[in-house]
């Protein structure tokens, strides 16, 4: 897979490319890419916002400027690149970010991620140059990073090869084998803490008795 973030602070993803899983899935071949709004703006003096027409508070990404980091990244017509792979702006009204919409992006080839910063996208970002509205949750950021940070981590923990055990991330909380349900509870060694203890069926080392209480315990936790 390939992932590239249009953002105004690329440095920002140092510290995310060097979680474990996010480094496995780069050996593995998959690519993050980034491209910084100023690098291609038209305007003069790097900038890339402008206020918004009508008045009111704060700043918005403009159109020119969103429209000419696409053109220069993939050599084509801005408009035209949603046709060849999902670009997705995050924005705090777009479809929520879930497991399904997860594993719905971790089948596609590459992926485009759209930053906003300020008071968020110019509208004819969202009609004409991206695909997909995407929100990770009903609040605002100062920015997109930290979304698209948690889009990634989402994504890729779910290509082969970028977690430790690929089990991992098949029974998980709203995965499709614990029919959407958060995940059961988990529990390690000592036994018995403070008279605390495990479950007994979890010691019982019968596998089908386990899977069966699991499963229940997900549901009740849905």
């Amino acid at each position: 897979m390939e992932i590239d973030i249009f953002t105004l602070f690329p440095e920002w993803f140092a510290w995310f490319e060097t979680q474990r899983h996010v480094r496995n899935a780069v050996e593995q071949g998959h690519r993050l890419g980034y491209v910084n709004y100023r690098d291609h703006t038209p305007l003069r003096g790097g900038q890339v916002d402008d206020a918004p027409f009508g008045g009111g508070a704060g700043m918005v990404l403009r159109v020119d400027v969103a429209d000419a980091a696409l053109r220069a990244r993939y050599a084509t017509d801005a408009a035209g690149v949603r046709a060849q792979r999902r670009v997705i702006a995050l924005t705090p009204g777009g479809r929520i970010l879930d497991d399904e919409l997860v594993d719905e992006l971790a089948a596609e080839p590459a992926l485009t991620l759209l930053c906003g910063r300020y008071e968020g996208f110019d509208e004819r970002i969202l009609e004409h140059l991206a695909s997909d509205r995407v929100s990770i949750g009903r609040y605002v950021l100062a920015g997109g990073e930290l979304a698209a940070m948690v889009v990634c981590d989402a994504v890729l923990r779910k290509l082969p090869g970028a977690l430790g055990d690929a089990r991992s991330a098949v029974e998980e909380s709203f995965s499709q084998a614990l029919d959407g349900a958060p995940e059961y509870p988990h529990y390690t060694r000592p036994a018995d803490f403070r008279g605390w203890v495990v479950p007994p069926v979890l010691l019982s080392g019968h596998h089908e008795e386990i899977r069966r209480w699991r499963l229940e315990q997900s549901r009740l936790r849905g």
